[in-house]
């Protein structure tokens, strides 16, 4: 026999029932205005084309959006290349000692994968700097 009103045969859902997600929205809710109120409150400038530099406090010589030259772009690669071995090897140092030598296979599969690609960025002359 189905219970009071719910043909699945469960409780009744009342409005006492959505209170407590009701009362999280409105938390919630003020806190992001209450953050946001606070962000407005101690900005700096306005204008973000007229804001001064934080870090070194030297007025710039150039705008902020001017062109880089292309090799730029092939040096940050690579330095993200070699930024994304330390992440991987810091958990390998971890766990080599337990997985054995099927972990020391694949690290030096992957650093082969990162010095082709050193090889590549060298023979095509990203390291070049004049």
């Amino acid at each position: 026999m189905a219970a009071l009103g719910r043909p699945g045969g469960g409780p009744a859902v009342t409005g006492r029932d959505f209170w407590p997600v009701l009362v999280l929205l409105g938390v919630v809710s003020a806190s992001l205005g209450c953050v946001a109120g606070f962000s407005r409150l101690v900005r700096v400038e306005r204008d973000p084309w007229v804001a001064a530099p934080f870090g070194s406090g030297l007025l710039p010589s150039e705008h902020a959006l001017s062109r880089f030259h292309v090799r730029w772009y092939t040096l940050t690669m690579l330095f993200l290349a070699f930024d994304m071995e330390m992440v991987f090897m810091y958990p390998w140092a971890r766990v080599v000692a337990a997985v054995g030598a099927s972990a020391v296979i694949e690290m030096f599969s992957f650093l082969a994968v990162l010095l082709a690609g050193v090889a590549y960025a060298w023979r095509e002359g990203a390291l070049r700097w004049a």
